[in-house]
């Protein structure tokens, strides 16, 4: 998500949200989805939004289960492979594709011919091939080495198995750029769900059966990349079905310059998911030194492989934060696409502000919200507290990747790529080099420190960037102080009602005990924030209209604010 330079396309990720919730609004605001004249487009849009929240979903919660039964050690194992996978997972459908359907939009909307399409798809198709091929080579008989740099050669069978994603990513990119393309949002959405619960019952399912044969960490590891290759190729099988029922081959092979296709394909597709693969670069970093710092600091492997797998437990944390906080704030960017198109670009301003506002809001209430039940909540999804500490530091990510996250988006609209790439590739050396020298002093909590650094500096410069740009005032002093108000109004009751259940209770033993606290505690924070918000009107109705599901806190809101 993040992607809004397609006008006709890649408005799935939220415009449609936008539209169906102000066509609710009768006549005060007259704008229907046929202004726009996408109404059928709108619901296949619909589809694909919800589809891909429930993938992000689904992604962050099966690790709870999953480290539920390989433990620490397990999950280090994991954790250190997956984000070699995802990377291409992620660049397949949140970048090729988009990048893909954007091109093949844009061919038809200039009144280009189908052969056109068929021949940059072939292109595109034989391209990515190649790229298949060097990475899968890469991966596959690079694997041993990549396991030494991470100083656990044991890694190298994950890697290799791993490694097969990489022949999905040819065909998956087209299937889902072509369907895109034509506005056809289901079979994209129908695969993005059963490619993931495919993905994700092998993983669990699988896991289960072998630990009944055999303890091994690095097995169920090998499962686990498993369970994802089979995803992927069980998407395709999906897409192959609905093609054949709706193909129908028209028109010759149209002659077309290669690299100029090559060129765009590449970039539109860096362009359009290096937000969402810049944590998975931060992982990467991880994996390469955490552990083998930790081990050079005098720390045992095994206890070493339990910390770095104890400090991963944050990601899911993380991610869950991440969709809660984005999700809401990203429905708005398409509109700054759509305004930013506009001479001087001036009706895009009130959507930037709004979209800041509103992911700033989100982002701060559920990392706060995490740091204040964190010992709860780790207890209760990973048996343990321990390294809660550190894990609250890692949470506070969820501010900056929020801001990240969307501003990418809305420079993207206004057509701005290098600047983004550059801040972007800037935070994640700022994330080696933290590393480097936090680590050794303090463990992983240096590793959360420099995560933070590198995030922190990058939304900064996104910032400042795009107030240059377009010489906006995201949010005056009041919008701050309120948020500042809404957030101690947080604290002061989460650690009032700790204190009060210290009082009834003998404290925290079991993972029953730190549920009922997790839900008394998420339940009164989240309604003190959500309450103190609205009464402040830190948003206007008029924005929460904006934002999907907004309708009711704006009723809320009002009802609080009515005169008596």
């Amino acid at each position: 998500m993040g992607v809004f330079l397609i006008p006709r396309v890649k408005l799935a990720n939220g415009f449609h949200d936008i539209i169906s919730l102000l066509y609710e609004i009768e006549e005060g605001n007259r704008m229907t989805s046929q202004s726009f004249g996408m109404k059928n487009y709108m619901k296949g849009a619909l589809l694909l939004t919800v589809a891909a929240l429930l993938v992000k979903i689904l992604s962050a919660i099966y690790r709870v289960p999953y480290q539920n039964l390989v433990g620490d050690q397990g999950f280090y194992v994991y954790q250190q492979v997956y984000p070699f996978i995802s990377f291409f997972v992620v660049w397949t459908s949140s970048g090729f594709a988009v990048a893909i359907s954007k091109m093949l939009a844009d061919i038809e909307g200039r009144g280009g011919t189908y052969g056109e399409k068929r021949s940059v798809s072939r292109i595109i198709f034989y391209y990515l091939t190649a790229l298949a091929l060097i990475f899968f080579c890469l991966l596959f008989f690079g694997a041993q080495p990549l396991a030494n740099l991470m100083e656990d050669p044991q890694l190298a069978g994950l890697l290799k198995v791993g490694s097969f994603i990489t022949l999905c990513m040819p065909l998956l990119a087209v299937l889902k750029g072509n369907f895109q393309s034509e506005s056809k949002m289901q079979p994209v959405a129908y695969a993005q769900v059963f490619e993931q619960m495919v993905r994700v019952a092998i993983i669990l399912v699988g896991t289960i059966v072998l630990l009944q044969y055999t303890q091994s960490v690095y097995a169920a590891g090998k499962m686990a990349m498993l369970g994802t290759v089979v995803g992927e190729i069980a998407g395709i099988v999906l897409l192959l079905y609905f093609l054949k029922r709706q193909y129908q081959p028209t028109g010759e092979i149209a002659n077309v310059k290669v690299w100029p296709i090559l060129k765009e394909v590449t970039i539109y597709s860096i362009a359009i998911s290096m937000s969402a693969l810049l944590l998975l670069c931060f992982q990467l970093v991880d994996s390469f030194t955490i552990y083998k710092m930790l081990v050079h600091s005098g720390m045992n492997t095994l206890e070493a492989m339990e910390v770095k797998g104890i400090y991963d437990r944050g990601q899911p944390l993380v991610q869950l934060g991440i969709v809660i906080a984005t999700s809401l704030s990203l429905a708005i960017v398409p509109l700054v696409a759509l305004k930013a198109n506009q001479p001087n670009g001036r009706g895009a301003k009130p959507f930037i502000q709004l979209t800041f506002r509103s992911s700033l809001i989100f982002g701060v209430a559920a990392a706060l919200g995490l740091i204040l039940v964190m010992p709860y909540v780790n207890q209760m999804l990973f048996k343990t507290d321990a390294y809660s500490n550190v894990l609250k530091l890692y949470s506070f990510q969820i501010v900056p990747l929020s801001i990240i996250l969307t501003f990418t988006a809305i420079l993207q609209g206004y057509s701005k790529l290098k600047g983004p790439a550059v801040f972007l590739g800037v935070g994640i050396v700022l994330k080696y080099i933290g590393n480097i020298i936090f680590i050794p002093r303090y463990d992983v909590m240096g590793a959360a420190i420099a995560s933070n650094i590198g995030l922190i500096f990058t939304a900064a410069a996104l910032i400042v960037y795009l107030k240059k740009l377009t010489s906006i005032s995201l949010a005056n002093r009041t919008f701050y102080k309120k948020l500042s108000i809404a957030c101690l109004i947080m604290i002061v009751v989460v650690q009032g009602a700790v204190y009060s259940l210290n009082s009834l209770f003998t404290g925290l033993f079991s993972r029953f005990d730190a549920l009922i606290y997790s839900g008394v505690l998420v339940m009164l924070g989240a309604g003190a924030f959500i309450t103190a918000v609205a009464k402040m009107r830190v948003l206007t109705e008029k924005d929460w209209f904006l934002i999907p599901l907004g309708r009711r806190m704006a009723a809320y809101q009002l009802m609080l604010n009515r005169k008596k």
